[in-house]
């Protein structure tokens, strides 16, 4: 009993440990940079200057605030992502862009370094203590104008320059559905999938037709045992409901005969007669008249 109270002691501290590992800024990455910008992304003053994008890769909400970014292995701090503001709390695998123009003073996402061109750009990211390296990444030298270099896949290891440009967003974009280039190049002209769909609709109405098949055959067994329950479990002939025609003959005959009767020899029954009358404003008072009584 002790042992199983340990264990689920254990097991608690463990998912808190996680918890608590998924939280912090260490599972933040170096996801994307862009030395060069000409005609990219601009920031919210509408200037265009070198960015830096991270990357949560954890299923937490990081806050990066207290966090330190720098561009010299000998200064950790020199710059302090700032404390206070709600967007330094970044959702679980999403991104956040820094500018590297200089102007710290112009906002949080705004460093007080900048990236030069002509040579490689060392970038590391430092967790709140100052010493406790997050990531680092060295750009290297010769880098093209509007090109990024970053991870070709978010938050893994492999980098290369990115001729799509992914500013806060997926450095992979799938413009492209696998399944449809496999078509166009195994079925160009398309048979394969007509043939495919064809074989589809017509095993669909096979299957639709022996089910109602099934279906109706049970719905007629149901009726004649229902039929043998109500004549108290007399069997029903196997001919049942297939009368032959003088039947049905001899019964119209005698329903016309009857529809056509008028019961005059009937004293219990009066018979009524429709006189059609033609009106005219000179006999319509011949109408009102009594008749003489026959004596």
């Amino acid at each position: 009993m002790i042992n199983k109270k340990i264990g689920v002691l254990l097991l608690f501290a463990l998912l808190i440990s996680f918890g608590a590992k998924a939280q912090r800024a260490t599972s933040m990455r170096i996801n994307e940079v862009l030395v060069i910008n000409e005609d990219n992304f601009v920031d919210d003053y509408g200037k265009r200057h070198g960015w830096i994008e991270l990357f949560n890769t954890s299923a937490g909400t990081v806050n990066i605030a207290g966090c330190f970014l720098t561009d010299d292995k000998n200064d950790p701090m020199k710059y302090p992502i700032p404390k206070g503001d709600v967007l330094t709390q970044i959702p679980p695998h999403q991104h956040t862009l820094f500018w590297a123009d200089g102007e710290p003073g112009r906002g949080t996402f705004h460093i007080n370094f900048v990236l030069d061109p002509s040579k490689a750009n060392y970038i590391a990211l430092y967790d709140a203590d100052g010493k406790s390296l997050i990531d680092e990444i060295t750009i290297p030298a010769g880098q093209k104008a509007d090109i990024s270099y970053g991870r070709i896949v978010d938050g893994k290891e492999e980098w290369a320059q990115l001729t799509k440009v992914t500013p806060s967003t997926n450095n992979l974009t799938l413009d492209s559905n696998e399944k449809i280039d496999n078509f166009k190049k195994n079925d160009s002209i398309g048979i394969g999938m007509t043939l495919t769909a064809m074989a589809v609709v017509f095993l669909g109405l096979f299957m639709l037709y022996v089910i109602f098949k099934q279906i109706g055959k049970l719905s007629i067994a149901a009726s004649k045992r229902n039929v043998q329950k109500t004549a108290g479990a007399a069997p029903v002939a196997a001919d049942a409901g297939q009368e032959s025609g003088e039947i049905f003959a001899a019964i119209a005959t005698a329903l016309y005969e009857m529809s056509d009767d008028n019961h005059d020899i009937e004293n219990t029954v009066l018979t009524i007669h429709k006189v059609q009358r033609n009106y005219s404003p000179w006999s319509s008072k011949l109408y009102g008249l009594r008749q003489t009584p026959k004596k």
